[in-house]
């Protein structure tokens, strides 16, 4: 056996020293644990899981629409029975995960009252199942009315990623007005990851809402969006600055995002930053680059903004546009 050959076949761990290495993580941790000082008893019963989570949701979406997002067994004669099954199942679970968040962030500190919460949003979440399965008819009614190109009802819930995202959205944020924030968050991020679309629980989104094809579609965490608005791939609802302290650290909840009213479409690659507002029944053409507010009833086209922006360069130059 040749001296490469004798290598191949030694045992793999002469080439690593897991007790160095062990200890250089256990030192690591301890370095971010000491840093973070804040946190450091938090977390001590574990923290929420993204693939408990994930299941949750799963559960939930079946739960929902159980003939069309539920498993295959499903049929109308045995549809409540699952319904109620599943729904007993998954509640229980993400009240656990709403309980490791709450723990998370109270630290060791009053256990009780930490179950007296998790009760309180687990309570008030589902009793809202049932009106925030309405709210999504109408985003796939929207998205069935604004697409030629689907045959049925059916075939947006199945098929579309947009209303995938507006599903988990609805449910993501509630949750987050109720008080559970990172399991919010990782509902969003479970959503992100199946759909290319990334929409912040904190975003408020009104009914009959369609994103169209959806990849790359960004909602930033303060965006407010009105009733039967469109939204195209590539469109981003984001923030222009990030407004700090003197310190230096970010203004964390700052209202940073557009307001888009009522009856706005907004085509692919458009970006719309910062606090401004789009006006009822606006159409902001594919890849425009907006700042500033408009008024209802405006279309926004790149031609028009690029003419817009000279102008104002014209302007500031001292120059005639």
């Amino acid at each position: 056996m040749t001296e490469h050959e004798e290598a191949l076949a030694a045992p793999p761990g002469q080439y690593w020293d897991i007790d160095v290495i062990a200890a250089e993580l256990r030192e690591a941790r301890e370095d971010w644990r000491n840093a973070h000082r804040r946190h450091a008893e938090h977390g001590a019963e574990g923290f929420p899981s993204r693939h408990v989570i994930e299941k949750v949701m799963s559960a939930l979406t079946g739960a929902l629409f159980p003939l069309r997002l539920g498993p295959s067994f499903v049929r109308r004669h045995n549809e409540e029975a699952f319904v109620a099954e599943t729904l007993q199942t998954a509640l229980s679970r993400l009240y656990g995960q709403i309980r490791l968040e709450l723990g998370y962030t109270a630290g060791t500190s009053a256990p009780e009252l930490i179950d007296e919460d998790a009760g309180r949003i687990i309570s008030h979440f589902a009793r809202a199942l049932p009106r925030l399965r309405r709210l999504i008819d109408s985003d796939v009614e929207a998205a069935y009315a604004s697409d030629p190109a689907a045959r049925s009802v059916d075939e947006i819930l199945i098929c579309y990623p947009g209303a995938l995202a507006i599903v988990h959205h609805r449910l993501a944020h509630l949750l987050y007005a109720l008080g559970a924030p990172l399991v919010a968050r990782i509902i969003s991020e479970v959503a992100n990851s199946k759909t290319g679309i990334d929409i912040h629980p904190g975003a408020h989104i009104g009914e009959a809402f369609f994103i169209d094809h959806g990849t790359g579609v960004v909602i930033g965490e303060t965006a407010i969006i009105g009733k039967r608005v469109r939204l195209y791939q590539a469109v981003t609802l984001g923030a222009r600055s990030f407004p700090a302290d003197a310190d230096g650290v970010l203004r964390r909840g700052h209202a940073r995002h557009p307001i888009v009213e009522d009856d706005v479409v907004i085509y692919a690659g458009a970006t719309v930053l910062g606090r401004i507002t789009i006006g009822k029944g606006s159409i902001i053409g594919g890849n425009v680059w907006l700042t500033r507010s408009v008024p209802p009833g405006s279309v926004v086209s790149q031609a028009q903004a690029h003419r817009e922006a000279a102008s104002e360069i014209a302007l500031i130059a001292g120059a005639r546009p």
